[in-house]
């Protein structure tokens, strides 16, 4: 199976942490002899200040978009250097350069693309050229909710929505001021027009990230660890 996996830079990137790195590296190897891996890294911190820098100093967004691109790519590198001859050994900086490296066999790791389009969106639009069988969004929290977990605690965690229920939630958090979705709204319409089948997880426990990806391509209801997104209910 080729699965795509957006590993959000917040938490593979934190602190920038080397045994961070070495521990979702290890945990990417164990997938990878099942399934095919597509990685696509966020920038996480680190692109936020440097974003912050470049508003401050007069910058326009898409010169700031394209800092946060070259953060995502840094990020790429060093799970590379981590995953050393599992990874494909170049970040290819395009949809037809990362269906080339592929055919390579190997971990292919990349950052983003284009300005406007966030890591999940990237990922989502590899994820329908390339037909993936799974798209993986790896979050900081356990799936999508009715509202923003870390400011309602009356919010309710869906194991299994539609595409069309998904934009509606996540327009829903997004126009509440403070709250944040954990899939954006670019991604969200990408997987709706597509039809793509995703999960939405908590990406911080490299260990759970294998446990639910192996068995959850397995068998989609055997884990309630994230939200199902499909339009085969």
């Amino acid at each position: 199976m080729l699965i795509v996996l957006s590993l959000g830079g917040s938490i593979l990137a934190k602190d920038l942490n080397p045994d961070r790195f070495l521990k979702y590296a290890e945990t990417l190897r164990k997938l990878s002899e099942k399934h095919k891996l597509l990685v696509v890294t966020g920038g996480g911190e680190a692109a936020r200040n440097y974003i912050g820098t470049a508003r401050a100093v007069g910058a326009d967004e898409v010169t700031c978009d394209f800092i946060g691109i070259d953060i995502t790519r840094l990020n790429a590198r060093l799970l590379i250097s981590a995953l050393g001859t599992d990874a494909h050994p170049e970040i290819p900086t395009g949809y037809l350069e990362a269906a080339k490296a592929l055919e390579s066999g190997k971990i292919v790791v990349m950052g983003g693309i284009t300005p406007g389009q966030t890591t999940d969106a990237v990922s989502a639009i590899l994820a329908e050229f390339l037909r993936a069988d799974l798209l993986t969004i790896a979050t900081s929290i356990d799936g999508v909710y009715s509202a923003d977990p870390n400011s309602d605690p009356d919010a309710v965690k869906y194991d299994i929505i539609s595409p069309e229920e998904l934009i509606d939630i996540v327009m829903s958090i997004e126009m509440k001021a403070g709250s944040k979705s954990p899939v954006d709204p670019v991604a969200a319409k990408i997987i709706e027009r597509c039809k793509l089948d995703a999960l939405v997880m908590d990406g911080r426990d490299p260990d759970l990230l294998e446990k639910v990806l192996d068995e959850k391509t397995a068998e989609k209801s055997a884990i309630s660890a994230g939200t199902w997104i499909t339009s085969r209910k």
